[in-house]
């Protein structure tokens, strides 16, 4: 996915607050392509700079248009958001479906993501523009969202499909081979039955367990190496014990 082909665009945005977190969101998630489209609230009011906070040059490097069609018009793809359904309001996406969708397309031309109104979000003719739908799937009991917590959440997920594109992740450790881990519980299996606490006769029945439990944690080569250390050591005090 290629960042700098993502724009985000806010169809007349009538506070300035928050025009300033959407910039911050951008500036989080590592997006700058700012466009505004016949904004109602001053984008360069204090209000608007206090809650930018680091981000103001998303502020003053935003680019005004009259319309959504002028707005769009470098754009290949244009994913509307929206809460209201109808008649001409289906196939909707959620929004890491959408990031799945559009990465690709980042690295050949633009994409937008094009956010409404405050009060009434994106007008049918609006939508017309947009090639897909996307929703953000919030309860029923309040079902509208703040626009920029609706942002961050849209530029988060896409962040996410990018990091996983580009091979990164969410510090996960690399887990050991299965042939590290088949050592490991061989290990285990023999000194857990010498010493006693596994069923000679079916050692496997405990150790699965086991295996579940260290599956789920996902073992690394280093943690592997203390487990296979604490089976050393039981053996070599099995080893006394027999001794003595």
């Amino acid at each position: 996915m290629n960042s700098d082909n993502l724009c985000v665009v806010l169809v007349e945005p009538q506070g300035p607050l928050n025009i300033g977190s959407v910039c911050r969101a951008m500036m989080n998630f590592g997006f700058s392509d700012l466009r505004l489209v016949n904004p109602v609230a001053d984008h360069l009011s204090e209000d608007a700079r206090r809650m930018a906070v680091k981000a103001f040059s998303l502020l003053e490097n935003a680019r005004i248009f009259p319309d959504l069609q002028s707005a769009l018009a470098d754009c290949r793809l244009a994913f509307g958001t929206t809460r209201r359904f109808g008649k001409y309001r289906e196939d909707f996406l959620h929004p890491d479906d959408a990031a799945r969708e559009f990465g690709p397309v980042t690295e050949e031309g633009r994409v937008a993501w094009v956010f409404g109104r405050e009060d009434k979000g994106l007008e049918t003719a609006e939508l017309d523009l947009c090639q897909r739908f996307v929703t953000i799937p919030t309860d029923d009991a309040c079902p509208s969202m703040n626009l920029a917590q609706s942002v961050s959440i849209c530029l988060y997920e896409t962040a996410r499909v990018r990091a996983v594109a580009s091979g990164k992740t969410s510090g996960r450790k690399k887990t050991s081979s299965i042939d590290v881990l088949e050592g490991m519980y061989q290990h285990m299996r023999s000194t857990l039955t010498d010493i006693g606490y596994l069923d000679p006769q079916n050692p496997d029945h405990i150790l699965r367990s086991f295996r579940r439990i260290f599956g789920r944690a996902g073992l690394n080569d280093r943690e592997v190496r203390i487990l296979r250390g604490l089976w050393s050591r039981l053996d070599w005090l099995y080893s006394q014990h027999k001794e003595g």
